[in-house]
């Protein structure tokens, strides 16, 4: 095999290939998904709380409050004004910090926290803004919290937002429409037009052209996995593991891509057999979205061994110990279907010379 023909065969498929609809889609079907379940359930257009602060002295809190993350901080210089904006919705909580405050905390005095709530906001907004005004007050006042809050996970999935259970059912759409249809169909056309023919009487070889398709629908699936994580900020803590399986997941996805396309005699074929297997390959993402049903069932589905990973390195925050199990799976199946694939594109050069 010959590195040089791999890549002049792949570089002419990433040129052609944004002519096929089925490549704008598979560039476009994540987004769009992403885009309408994150308006739905998720948190990708739910503004940060809006806090508005008049500070008539220099009081410590103005500080404190603009190195918050995650809260949008109005400096205003005007009762009046702040009022209107609360009113107004342009603010979800206003605060006035009168002169001296800080002194009359620090002294024991209880002075009073001129704080206005706007009637429109979310009401998780106001929730979060008045806890951490009171936590401004007592860092003030150099007081301990009375309590302290220690979060426990109960169960494997049921702490998630329903935002996160649907991460993989996107990314699997990406998997499949980036990794496997890609490159099956830019192989199918090939061979129903006849370039798959022409190519091979000069010296490319049919494993040089699959290597190429394959490692076009690598790229494609790789590049839309992390478009898809990234756009659901689900990118983990554990960047050099995410790449791991991201990669592992890509290289299983165009493999399979591969076998679709060498046993597909033409497109209306491997759109056949694709909606016969679709179930085989989304199935193991609604084990995600019910943590309660056995979770062991998910494992029957082949294609739970290149998400599951991803589920647990990307959202869960686990790192490469927890899933090198996986990818040992992975790698092995990855072993099989190169083997299937080299006897299928056989029979597919003889079909298609005959």
């Amino acid at each position: 095999m010959s590195l040089a023909r791999v890549l002049r065969v792949f570089r002419k498929d990433m040129v052609v290939g944004p002519r096929s609809p089925i490549f704008m889609y598979a560039l476009a079907l994540p987004v769009a998904m992403t885009l309408v379940l994150q308006l739905a359930f998720g948190t990708l257009f739910e503004p940060k709380p809006r806090l508005g602060l008049v500070d008539e002295g220099s009081s410590g809190i103005s500080a404190a409050a603009q190195a918050l993350d995650g809260i949008e901080l109005t400096s205003l210089g005007d009762v009046r004004e702040l009022k209107r904006q609360v009113e107004a919705n342009d603010l979800d909580v206003g605060l006035v910090l009168p002169a001296g405050f800080d002194d009359a905390v620090r002294s024991g005095e209880r002075p009073p926290l001129e704080l206005y709530m706007g009637g429109e906001s979310l009401a998780s907004n106001r929730l979060i803004l008045s806890v951490t005004i009171m936590d401004l007050v007592r860092g003030v006042e150099d007081r301990p919290a009375p309590v302290e809050v220690e979060l426990a996970n109960l169960g494997e999935g049921e702490t998630l937002p329903i935002s996160a259970r649907l991460v993989p059912l996107v990314l699997m759409y990406a998997l499949i429409m980036a990794g496997i249809f890609v490159p099956a169909s830019s192989l199918v056309e090939e061979n129903e037009k006849g370039t798959l023919v022409a190519m091979l009487v000069t010296p490319v070889r049919v494993s040089e052209v699959i290597a190429a398709k394959a490692a076009m629908g690598v790229v494609l699936a790789f590049l839309m996995s992390v478009v898809t994580l990234l756009m659901n900020d689900a990118l983990g803590a554990h960047p050099a593991t995410l790449i791991v399986v991201l990669l592992s997941a890509s290289v299983y996805s165009a493999l399979l891509g591969m076998v679709l396309g060498t046993i597909s005699k033409d497109t209306t074929s491997m759109f056949t057999v694709a909606k016969g297997s679709g179930i085989f390959l989304v199935g193991p993402v609604i084990f995600y979205l019910f943590p309660d049903w056995p979770q062991w069932i998910a494992k029957i589905f082949p294609s739970y061994w290149m998400i599951d990973p991803i589920w647990r390195v990307a959202i869960r925050g686990q790192g490469l110990g927890a899933v090198w199990a996986e990818l040992v799976t992975t790698a092995l199946i990855c072993v099989a279907l190169v083997l299937v694939i080299g006897r299928l594109s056989r029979r597919m050069v003889e079909r298609a010379a005959g």
